[in-house]
């Protein structure tokens, strides 16, 4: 009997080590590194005139950044066409690409690449998401506008055939 109690005790008391160990694991694995929140403290440094409460706003926008947007000027895909894409946010910032592709229209390009997304209707592509940034005209009165050289598109992007020396733009713009 006294065998069967001290491995009861003995059971009782790995099982809370064990717990305690995963909690304490788990505490620790909130994603943040010092590495990481270095660099977001270096970000807030060179951004010192921008409040907490203004970033709070500006990240409730009507065309949210998503964490996986591109970063401006950088070179995306591979293939023997090239074309200049830009990307214009709700505040006019602007992000520029060289992309690279062997697709025939700017839709099916930008799609493979993951710079823009939308849902399918009979009018073509709704584009919703450019470069990681929601425009949602139901919620916010925004959406995408296709530029063609700087000209309103006169189709929908995913029509729109890739053509040498053109540049193509996405932009919020409110309804």
């Amino acid at each position: 009997m006294k065998t069967n109690f001290l491995k009861k005790h003995l059971s009782f008391v790995l099982c809370m080590v064990l717990i305690v160990a995963m909690a304490l694991s788990a505490s620790g694995c909130n994603g943040n590194t010092d590495k990481e929140a270095g660099s977001a403290s270096t970000i807030e440094k060179e951004a010192p005139s921008e409040s907490t409460a203004e970033k709070e706003t500006s990240s409730e926008s009507a065309a949210e950044k998503e964490p996986d947007a591109q970063t401006d000027g950088q070179v995306v895909g591979e293939g023997d066409t090239q074309f200049d894409f830009s990307v214009v946010d709700q505040d006019g910032s602007e992000t520029h690409f060289e992309i690279h592709t062997d697709k025939e229209t700017v839709g099916d390009a930008l799609q493979e690449l993951g710079l823009i997304d939308g849902d399918e209707s009979e009018y073509g592509l709704y584009v919703k998401t450019v470069n990681g940034i929601t425009a949602d005209y139901d919620k916010d009165g925004v959406y995408w506008a296709f530029y063609v050289n700087d000209e309103y598109a006169q189709e929908g992007v995913d029509s729109t055939e890739i053509a040498e020396g053109d540049a193509y733009t996405f932009k919020v713009e409110k309804g």
